[in-house]
């Protein structure tokens, strides 16, 4: 799981409509993610119980952390475009389902078929980008911060956006909006010469040994199992499902071993220390992330008295922060490596914990909180460019999607997590303690993370892909 290494410095860019084609369905994960939160109360409301409503949230990231690796091992064997549509697909016809959904289940249901779909973008954007970079000689850098700057901007206007829409037109508007996003995306990547990898014309009979049906089946037990578990600590702990989680986690890794097209090549991600450094770092990193994304809206409206709407346009600062980093960021990987790029991006990560702890209060002026969140959109944008980037740069284009796949598994592990910390440290009310509590851990375990990072033999700094460059 290395990418060939030359400088790559004399290569021109991927041209400005294909690198959005690849990231028009890209935006659709963040924006689902982020809005769903603001209408929860509304679809409370409607069907008369919040019971199992918090369950569409939960089954939408596990969905998606389950799907993700698969999705970008199907773009590879299938063809990364076909894919990627069908992913729209299957957006499409989740949001139509959710829409007229008669009860909460069937809703819960909408959402799991949405989530397959919204799995697949990301992956198969990285795949086809890779695979345009080497077939006409470009540096797939500059596609890299596209996607991930739209990705960053839509989940931080996503809370914005949801409450706009659910108070003018009801909750299912969070749904019908992903119509015309799906309808422009699709046409946009048939348009755009984004073909992809495939591994030739595949018998169904391949196509099952392929895709290591046994290896998925065990992946999908101990992923769901785990989320599952994580899932139910907000209430009543499940704590069977843990040792479910750990031993169909070990059977997949005996039977990746041994597997002659393994599902996830466990021997290769553990001669590859870099990546398999990154995605350790991402879960935590996103943890963290997660915290501040759940908590202070919370708070905002807990602690502050504001409604849906006021609290998203308070974190508005941290969208306009997370762009604006995303791109530095990306001019500091490119000139100075992962290293430095992850050590400001954490080190902004550390100072955000300790401003929540210290500064954010129910009594602050709403200047402070609109600073505070100019910090917290750093750590943002530079982490992100530079863990995703630093995936990009240590694997090939076949192995990229599977990569990235197991990225996003690592970032909804790192949610729900999230979720569990914000519980112990916050308690159901979010207020000012609870939230000062979160702030002093956001700041220890970025400690530790800066100096993991500093110390790290891992950073992949001496590996170049040619379509990366330096």
């Amino acid at each position: 799981m290395t990418a060939s290494v030359s400088s790559g410095a004399h290569l021109g860019a991927i041209p400005v409509r294909v690198r959005f084609a690849a990231a028009s369905g890209t935006v659709l994960q963040p924006l689902n993610s982020s809005m769903i939160a603001v209408a929860i109360v509304g679809i409370a409301a409607q069907f008369g119980s919040s019971a199992g409503v918090s369950w569409i949230i939960s089954a939408m990231y596990i969905t998606t952390a389950v799907c993700a690796p698969m999705a970008g091992r199907l773009g590879v064997l299938l063809g990364a475009r076909r894919v990627f549509v069908a992913g729209l697909v299957l957006v499409a016809l989740g949001s139509l389902a959710g829409m007229f959904a008669p009860s909460v289940p069937m809703l819960i249901a909408s959402y799991v078929v949405l989530a397959m779909g919204i799995s697949v973008h990301m992956p198969n954007a990285m795949t086809m980008v890779r695979a345009y970079a080497e077939r006409y000689r470009r540096q797939s850098r500059t596609a890299l911060t596209t996607l991930v700057m739209c990705g960053q901007s839509v989940a931080a206007l996503g809370p914005t956006l949801g409450g706009l829409l659910v108070g003018t037109f009801g909750w299912q508007s969070i749904l019908w909006v992903n119509l015309p996003v799906v309808v422009l995306s699709a046409i946009a990547v048939m348009r755009a010469d984004l073909g992809g990898v495939q591994s030739g014309r595949l018998t169904a009979r391949n196509a099952l040994h392929a895709l290591d049906v046994p290896g998925i089946a065990l992946f999908l037990v101990a992923i769901t199992s785990t989320m599952l578990w994580l899932v139910s600590m907000r209430a009543q702990p499940t704590w069977w499902l843990l040792p479910v989680a750990v031993v169909f986690l070990s059977l997949f890794v005996w039977w990746e071993r041994r597997a002659t097209e393994p599902f996830i090549d466990v021997r290769a991600l553990v001669r590859n220390r870099s990546l398999s450094a990154t995605l350790a770092r991402t879960l935590v990193t996103y943890s963290c992330f997660y915290l501040i994304f759940f908590g202070i809206p919370q708070w905002l409206q807990y602690s502050r008295g504001m409604t849906a709407i006021e609290a998203g346009l308070t974190m508005l600062p941290v969208a306009g922060m997370s762009v604006f980093a995303t791109v530095l960021g990306a001019r500091t990987y490119r000139r100075y490596g992962p290293r430095v790029t992850l050590l400001i991006g954490t080190f902004a990560l550390c100072v955000g914990g300790v401003l929540i702890a210290l500064v954010e209060s129910s009594t602050a002026p709403l200047v402070v909180l609109a600073l505070v969140a100019l910090v917290l959109g750093i750590p943002n944008g530079f982490n992100n460019i530079g863990n995703q980037s630093l995936v990009n740069s240590v694997t090939t284009v076949e192995e990229v999607g599977t990569a990235i796949g197991m990225y996003r598994t690592a970032a909804f592990i790192g949610a729900n997590l999230a979720v569990v910390t914000l519980q112990m440290t916050a308690g159901n009310v979010v207020d000012d303690a609870g939230l000062h509590r979160t702030g002093w851990f956001i700041a220890g375990v970025s400690a530790l993370l800066l100096v993991g990072i500093g110390f790290s033999r891992h950073m992949g700094n001496a590996i170049r892909s040619e379509v990366i460059g330096p």
